[in-house]
């Protein structure tokens, strides 16, 4: 690996690069290729940035920011046009090619050896033969997620819906429309496109298509300038915020505090923003008690009665060693989980999982047995 031409290419010196690989980057030689991978944020160097033995760089998809004012900040940051997208709940990966072969990043700049074999199976391999520059930012959804499983999509299985492409080396990505061309280029799923606004009535037209996004369990809408000029926002609705607090709660001691916080803070906004009356406010409130109080309580009965606090999940692969590899990966990442023996179905295998929380279970038995808060 050329280090001059990599720190470059990353915007810095070769010697704030070797520096950073005493701190903030991590080698990582399996699964293969080998790649260093950035573990924070640094330097403007994007978290999940990697870099591969053979130079070539995947910068980390970029954290999107959140209004808690929609109207106001959708007036402050966009300069006319406002274009809107599903936001889908599911795990954020980027599928590339290299060295000829498929793979797909986490968030985090690791190899998934899970999503590698899904993308294999969803991604055309043509769309790297004739473009291996690129890099296809997408979401994988589905009920055999096994980082975020969601059963509110049209699949029974794991699914992967592109949002951005990119390509290795360069940080800017494609836009909207040619995203979506390309995607009907090649028939990849995409997320859904709403459609263009003007920002003066954007807010409004968002709030609706965020309300019907909750009754049907979504997470929300991202917010984008057609030309890519501007970095997108995201909003979503008070179903998901509530939804992601009654998983946190459930799992209370394995969540940051910023985690809790951030959810209350959006649902008090959005209440004032929409102007919602009495009765609105209330629904709003029990509903967000609801999802605090109950899977907490859950939780506490559960280790009353012995038993552990777990996340079962499933996944379906065509090859047992994914599933050993997987194994693998979540232990690498500091995942206790239990696999089951794999049964054979159709032309693969459905292996359980059942993932220990045990920052909760350790807490909720100290607790238990008079430990003090």
């Amino acid at each position: 690996m050329n280090l001059a031409n990599v720190a470059q290419r990353l915007g810095i010196t070769e010697s704030r690069l070797q520096g950073l690989q005493e701190t903030v980057i991590r080698e990582s030689a399996w699964p293969e290729p080998r790649l260093l991978r950035f573990e924070k944020e640094t330097s403007g160097i994007e978290v999940g940035t990697v870099v591969f033995e053979n130079g070539e760089i995947v910068f980390g998809y970029p954290k999107i920011r959140r209004p808690l004012m929609l109207a106001a900040a959708i007036k402050r940051h966009f300069s006319e046009i406002v274009a809107v997208e599903e936001k889908m709940n599911g795990h954020n990966v980027r599928v590339l090619s290299i060295n000829g072969e498929m793979v797909a990043l986490t968030r985090g700049g690791f190899i998934c050896p899970y999503s590698t074999e899904v993308a294999r199976r969803m991604v055309p391999e043509d769309i790297f033969e004739k473009h291996p520059s690129l890099v296809l930012c997408g979401e994988m959804v589905g009920p055999e997620n096994p980082y975020v499983a969601k059963d509110i999509y049209p699949t029974d299985s794991i699914d992967f819906y592109l949002f951005d492409i990119t390509e290795k080396n360069c940080k800017s990505t494609f836009g909207v429309h040619r995203t979506h061309e390309m995607a009907e280029e090649f028939g990849l799923k995409a997320t859904a496109f709403f459609g263009e606004f003007h920002k003066e009535s954007a807010a409004q037209r968002i709030k609706q298509i965020v309300i019907k996004l909750g009754r049907q369990g979504r997470e929300g809408v991202v917010m984008k300038d057609p030309d890519n000029k501007l970095a997108p926002l995201k909003y979503t609705s008070s179903k998901t915020n509530c939804s992601d607090l009654s998983v946190a709660f459930r799992y209370y001691n394995d969540y940051a505090l910023d985690f809790f916080v951030s959810r209350a803070v959006r649902e008090g906004f959005q209440s004032v923003e929409w102007n919602e009356s009495a009765e609105e406010r209330k629904a709003r409130a029990l509903s967000l008690g609801e999802s605090i109080l109950m899977p907490m309580v859950d939780t506490i009965e559960r280790k009353l009665q012995g038993e552990n606090i777990v996340q079962v999940v499933q996944i379906r692969v065509k090859s047992l060693q994914t599933a050993r590899d997987f194994e693998y990966h979540l232990r690498r990442s500091g995942i206790r989980a239990i696999f089951e023996s794999p049964q054979p179905d159709d032309d693969g295998y459905l292996v359980r999982i059942t993932k220990l929380i045990m920052s909760t279970n350790d807490k909720t038995q100290a607790l238990l047995d008079g430990e003090m808060w």
